[in-house]
């Protein structure tokens, strides 16, 4: 009679969201999001959720159930839905997550029209087979988020998704605070929280006062503007719009996803600008700097998106230059903190004034507030639902012990917070909770066009490769197995070319030694030479050198 809680991604980390609630014969998955790699994941792409455990028990699979539009919790539905058996599992979301959610569904060719779409208001209530699911509306950085209230066969489980408690929404779409309160008044078995701000006391603030912090900034800018922000907050650009216009500057939207996030959002009526106020980045380019704003992706410092470019002077219309205002309207997540400095600094050397998080000068300026509620709005959840049990979500491990303990101060039981990593599997039952057997939840990491996991070997060698270089040696044996001709080596990010012509002597008479004690003791095979050689080299190179690089052997007859 129990029911089951899996986490497949959102846990210890930031992004990658994804949970399950199953019963014993249904199952509804909540937000499916990939992260971006870390430093050290050389050419990976994205990380996202193991899905096997799904794809296994595709047969019981409700639906899936997205909460906001956000990348880190809708990101990896084209990879889900290339797993699965069918494609007919329906996505639940609020109108603007299920706009979102198509547009990247579209992307991929044999999924497009094929997997079921359904916009569901808040309030909206959706019976997955012995499981109800019930959108809530809260407050985000992005519009139309929701949380879910779970009815299950052992009680209500809520999940909150992102959020926080502005009382004074952009939209003026509120928190419902009404909702989850009667989820309360019902009985909630447990709770499932956001923990991003679990470590900030106070409110977080309204977005609105982003709006002044900007009227400041541009009040004192005077050339070109240039924001960088996320294509999603809509609200956000919005105001950037509004400012822009009434400083007189027309502006252009920069970056594919900006353009095309911003068009859906008109489109749907979630955002209206003043006529006559966007103008195309070809056009803007004639005006006088004072009447030019730029608003732009590339806030957490991707290599790619258009305020690195523009900042490295590869952007195909705009070059940062001095008299330029660069405003990064938001704050580094987690992990970005060094590719974020970068660009800031590539800017500040181009002779541009940049606003950013930490930024003594500019401190009027507020230019971000979080999505995320901070220790008063997190006390206020737990007061609202009144949980039998909780278990932190979303957010690296300080954040999730942080909102623990905050939890026990509000009167929940230790014994009844889990703090749960991926993969675990927290069964509610009549009996209490307990931890069964966990389920595969290594993250996939997605190379190109790769979706199964290219394994900790392939990237072992990829840091291996940018830390010590690579060596390659070429030998022509003949019958017996002795050497035909001197072994050809070559280099490369390996050590200096000079330094390296100095070896090579050395190094071809280690490498004709170990063929011919290959050939007394008759190990003249080619697998036996390629290994007994790189043995030896990466040996030898090691001490001169003190360093190990990938050394790459071919053995070929004569």
């Amino acid at each position: 009679m129990a029911i089951r809680i899996i986490p497949l991604g959102g846990l210890g980390e930031i992004g990658k969201n994804c949970w399950l609630v199953e019963s014993e014969q249904d199952m509804v998955m909540l937000d499916c999001g990939f992260a971006f790699p870390t430093e050290e994941m050389y050419g990976v792409d994205l990380v996202i959720p193991d899905f096997t455990y799904v794809v296994e028990r595709a047969h019981k699979l409700r639906g899936v159930f997205v909460s906001h539009g956000h990348e880190d919790h809708i990101g990896g539905l084209p990879f889900l839905y290339r797993e699965l058996p069918n494609p007919d599992v329906p996505v639940y979301g609020t109108p603007f997550t299920i706009a979102l959610v198509q547009r990247k569904l579209h992307e991929v060719a044999s999924l497009r029209g094929k997997v079921p779409l359904v916009p569901c208001e808040p309030r909206t209530v959706v019976q997955a087979g012995s499981l109800a699911v019930e959108f809530i509306r809260v407050c985000h950085s992005i519009v139309d988020a929701v949380g879910f209230g779970i009815g299950t066969p052992m009680g209500t489980v809520v999940y909150s998704g992102d959020f926080k408690m502005d009382q004074t929404p952009m939209d003026g779409h509120r928190f419902d605070y009404f909702r989850f309160s009667a989820l309360g008044e019902e009985g909630v078995l447990a709770l499932l929280s956001d923990s991003t701000n679990a470590e900030r006391e106070g409110m977080t603030p309204s977005e609105r006062v982003v709006g002044e912090g900007l009227r400041h900034a541009f009040g004192d800018a005077a050339g070109r503007v240039i924001v960088a922000t996320f294509a999603s907050n809509v609200q956000r650009v919005q105001q950037i719009i509004e400012v822009a216009h009434a400083y007189g500057r027309r502006v252009a939207l920069v970056g594919r996803s900006m353009q095309q996030v911003t068009e859906q959002a008109l489109k749907m009526g979630y955002m209206a600008v003043p006529e006559g106020a966007l103008g195309r980045i070809e056009d803007l380019m004639a005006l006088p700097p004072e009447q030019v704003c730029i608003v732009t992706t590339g806030s957490q410092g991707e290599p790619m998106s258009g305020l690195s470019r523009i900042a490295h002077g590869d952007h195909k219309h705009v070059t940062a230059m001095e008299g330029d205002t660069v405003i990064l309207s938001a704050v580094p997540i987690p992990g970005n903190e060094r590719s974020v400095g970068r660009t800031i600094n590539k800017l500040f050397s181009r002779g541009v004034q940049v606003i950013y998080e930490g930024e003594r000068s500019n401190a009027r300026a507020t230019r971000h507030v979080s999505g995320h509620a901070s220790r008063e709005e997190l006390k206020i959840m737990l007061s609202l639902t009144r949980p039998r049990y909780f278990i932190p979500v979303h957010g690296e491990p300080r954040h999730l012990i942080h909102h623990a303990e905050l939890a026990i101060q509000m009167g929940v039981p230790p014994q009844h917070c889990f703090l749960m990593e991926n993969g675990a599997v927290l069964e509610l039952g009549p009996d209490g909770g307990r931890f069964g057997e966990p389920v595969p939840a290594t993250p996939f990491l997605v190379d190109g066009q790769l979706l199964k996991d290219i394994g900790a070997a392939v990237l072992k060698d990829r840091k291996q490769l940018a830390m010590e270089g690579v060596v390659s040696v070429a030998l022509t044996v003949d019958a017996s197995g002795q050497l035909a001709d001197l072994p050809r080596l070559l280099s490369q990010g390996f050590v200096h070319g000079s330094e390296f012509m100095k070896m090579l002597p050395d190094a071809e008479e280690l490498i004709a030694d170990v063929v011919a004690r290959c050939h007394a003791e008759g190990t003249v095979s080619h697998e036996a030479l390629r290994a007994a050689v790189s043995e030896s080299l990466s040996q030898f190179l090691n001490e001169r050198s003190r360093r190990r690089p990938v050394l790459l052997v071919s053995v070929l007859g004569a």
